[in-house]
């Protein structure tokens, strides 16, 4: 059990209606599709670590500018409590892949209006975040 919130980040990729997820291996959420991202290292600005992570999970590098959401994940049955802004981008310089295959079973890009069923609690969050903003993208969790 954490003893105190961790800080994590994430983006929301949506390019062409379309959004980047990964299908995560590991829990918490094993199974599920989620954001890419990760955690955020100590002294690091959190627009820096989604960078970093990015790079790290996709091999894209992206310009983390826009706030879309901040997710406050808690779950006590689990013992975890995490804190995570989820940028918003859409444009990056390279081409996706799984570069972390350990940690994820693999990547796709999902139309907003079709996305997996099983999603992970701060893509959920995110998503109904980007239907607040793109109400004409209409993305359906």
């Amino acid at each position: 059990m954490q003893s105190e919130p961790r800080l994590g980040c994430g983006a929301a990729i949506v390019v062409n209606g379309r959004l980047l997820l990964v299908q995560r291996r590991t829990q918490p959420e094993a199974g599920c599709w989620g954001l890419p991202g990760g955690k955020v290292d100590l002294f690091e600005r959190a627009a820096d670590a989604v960078r970093r992570e990015i790079a790290e999970e996709v091999g894209i590098a992206i310009d983390p500018v826009e706030l879309l959401c901040v997710v406050d994940q808690i779950d006590r049955a689990g013992g975890v409590h995490w804190l995570s802004p989820v940028y918003l981008v859409d444009r990056f310089q390279g081409e996706p892949v799984n570069r972390e295959p350990g940690k994820h079973a693999a990547i796709g890009w999902f139309a907003l209006d079709a996305l997996p069923s099983s999603l992970t609690t701060p893509t959920r969050t995110a998503v109904a975040a980007l239907a607040r903003r793109h109400p004409d993208q209409k993305p359906k969790p």
